[in-house]
């Protein structure tokens, strides 16, 4: 970002808090809480603003078959800089999100199907309770995906997600959703979502590339609510008393898809445009916590009607949907000092004979200080990733999050 825009945002944050000082109540905030809660006079209107970041150092070693994991590669970077925007408006049924990314990670992937700008925002929601237990969502944000996705970066129980959810996650859109939950008896909470999107990934402004997205989740929680949410943290922090337990499904149909992970990855073209294919994608999940122990499970299945894009005159193009599946088991204990171990086992097989992609087995081991939960916060982990016929790799990172 140049120093241009850096200005602008910070005249603007300015201007705002001095506007707001006039006019509205601003209350003072635990760290970890936001930088502000402001609230307007005739209570119609509320706006939390809040700021993360997370600077990671990252150690890489190869087996090249020569000098085994000698000369390791290193990576010194802001993994994420963002700035969250959340209240209400009008009414406290009437709720909205604005978040948005500004580390160069956050930003990449322009591309002409988003006029070739940097993709600065991330969600941009209104969430209406309109009736009940139900919840209309419009705009831009998650899609109701695997478990490990829709865990805010800044919650997760080791340094970053794992290769399952960068193979085969749904990640953010542009549409509806609709949300309702209900309960079987006192504690069975029953969770229900689904979602109407354009399929194309976020920030796309040139219009429906493809067909549309739909995806549906069903979540079951027999022994009633996590505690703070934490059916979508990592880390039992709030060391559930007694057991909790999730188990969900999504199932994921991007109808004349575009792009080689579903509304992920690269764009497909051919001689006459983008190439289109149905992909299907399916995740079963499950999160459960008792006393500081904390045990995640995923998998994911992907398939596509025509996995390989052809031109018309059906010679292949070169591009592939990255069809397959994928396994991960997470594990952590959290000590009473706040200090956690956790565990993770991912494995990944890709069709080869459409990939070319032979088989990834991954294992992780790590170490976090959970010095404010997660809103301070310092994490390692230590990764062995084997390939079938490829080369191995080490990998050791180290990781600061600073969430006011």
């Amino acid at each position: 970002m140049n120093t241009k825009k850096l200005a602008l945002i910070g005249f603007f944050l300015i201007f705002t808090y001095a506007q707001f000082s006039y006019a509205q109540e601003i209350s003072s905030t635990k760290f970890g809480k936001g930088l502000l809660n402001i609230v307007g006079k005739d209570s119609t209107w509320s706006m939390k603003v809040g700021t993360r970041m997370q600077i990671l150092s990252n150690f890489s070693w190869t087996d090249n078959g020569e000098n085994k994991f000698a000369s390791p590669e290193q990576n010194f970077l802001v993994r994420r800089a963002r700035l969250k925007f959340d209240g209400f408006a009008y009414s406290p049924k009437l709720k909205y999100k604005i978040e948005l990314g500004l580390s160069n990670r956050d930003l990449s992937g322009g591309s002409e199907f988003t006029r070739n700008t940097p993709r600065y925002i991330l969600d941009a929601v209104v969430m209406w309770n309109f009736y009940q237990n139900f919840e209309l969502w419009f705009g831009q944000t998650k899609l109701p995906g695997n478990i490990e996705r829709v865990i805010s970066s800044g919650n997760l129980q080791q340094v970053d997600r794992s290769l399952l959810n960068s193979r085969f996650t749904i990640d953010r859109d542009m549409g509806f959703q609709l949300r309702h939950h209900f309960y079987l008896g006192n504690k069975f909470l029953v969770r229900e979502k689904f979602a109407l999107s354009q399929g194309d990934g976020r920030n796309v402004t040139e219009g429906n590339l493809g067909g549309h997205q739909y995806t549906t989740r069903l979540e079951l929680l027999p022994f009633g609510r996590f505690t703070a949410k934490g059916d979508y943290k990592g880390a039992d922090l709030s060391r559930e008393a007694t057991p909790k337990l999730m188990v969900a499904a999504t199932y994921d149909l991007n109808n004349n898809a575009v792009k080689t992970r579903s509304n992920m990855g690269n764009f497909m073209f051919n001689d006459t445009g983008l190439y289109q294919t149905n992909i299907s994608t399916l995740f079963l999940d499950f999160m459960f916590k008792y006393n500081g122990f904390s045990l995640m499970g995923e998998y994911a299945n992907r398939d596509a009607d025509n996995p390989i894009a052809v031109n018309s005159d059906n010679t292949e193009t070169g591009d592939v949907v990255q069809v397959g599946r994928g396994l991960n088991l997470q594990s952590g204990y959290l000590f009473k000092n706040n200090w956690e171990v956790s565990a993770r086992y991912t494995n990944i097989k890709l069709d080869y004979g459409i990939t070319g992609k032979t088989p990834e087995t991954q294992y992780t081991l790590g170490l976090s200080k959970y010095i404010v939960g997660h809103k301070l916060k310092v994490q390692s982990d230590l990764s062995y990733l084997n390939i079938d016929d490829g080369f191995d790799t080490l990998m050791y990172r180290l990781q600061v999050e600073v969430h006011f």
